[in-house]
């Protein structure tokens, strides 16, 4: 029931410039290799930074100094420090860290910061390319009968387009959210629609005892 790992989506031969590299030299790997962006090293293969076209057309943009610079390089227009992951993290981990810091890439990088990779929002986006037969096994088999502990018949899964349906009854109230939670948290799933019910209501609370007599 563990989620994929970066290193398990992640693109492996990345694409790269060191800190000197020129820039119209940085603008012909973007367009020779069709990609928005692209990590800077240095001898090591160490992170630096990450380059992307944006930076590009930033730096153009602001050409109305008092001289311009003898030179530009990737080292110049890059931005740094890296937001960088490591190949054992999850790919919902990767994700949240992508969207809270506003990147489009993740260069991914060993122990000793070394890169090892790069991971794109096209790249996290693969484990919703799942099928949804591969959903389904995994919500009977590793959730409803390994995790929860419960028979396999007790509640039927039908999955459409990795959008999780759950029928059926079982035994505590409580198992339902539980349930529900767990299958939303797997990878590839989309939503989930819940239809369970349950036998016993153990969250409700007990009726309070009314004292009689005098005090």
């Amino acid at each position: 029931m563990t989620a994929h790992i970066v290193g398990e989506v992640m693109t492996r031969d990345v694409v790269h410039a060191r800190r000197t590299t020129p820039f119209k030299e940085v603008v012909r790997l973007l367009d020779h290799h069709r990609i928005s962006g692209l990590p800077v090293v240095d001898a090591d293969d160490k992170v630096l930074g990450v380059l992307s076209g944006s930076d590009l057309v930033r730096n153009q943009a602001h050409r109305d100094g008092p001289a311009p610079p003898p030179s530009v390089t990737a080292g110049d227009v890059m931005s740094s420090p890296a937001i960088t992951v490591h190949p054992e993290q999850t790919v919902p981990d990767a994700a949240r860290l992508m969207e809270r810091r506003g990147v489009e890439r993740l260069p991914v990088v060993d122990e000793a910061d070394r890169l090892i990779g790069i991971a794109t929002r096209r790249d996290l986006l693969r484990v919703f390319l799942r099928a949804d037969d591969d959903i389904r096994r995994q919500v009977a088999e590793e959730i409803v009968v390994t995790a929860m502990g419960m028979p396999s018949d007790a509640v039927r899964v039908a999955v459409r387009d990795g959008v999780v349906t759950l029928d059926g009854r079982v035994a505590a109230r409580s198992q339902v959210p539980e349930l529900v939670h767990a299958v939303w948290r797997l990878d590839g799933v989309v939503g989930v629609v819940n239809g369970l019910g349950f036998r016993i209501d153990d969250r409700e609370s007990p009726t309070p005892s009314h004292r009689t007599g005098s005090p």
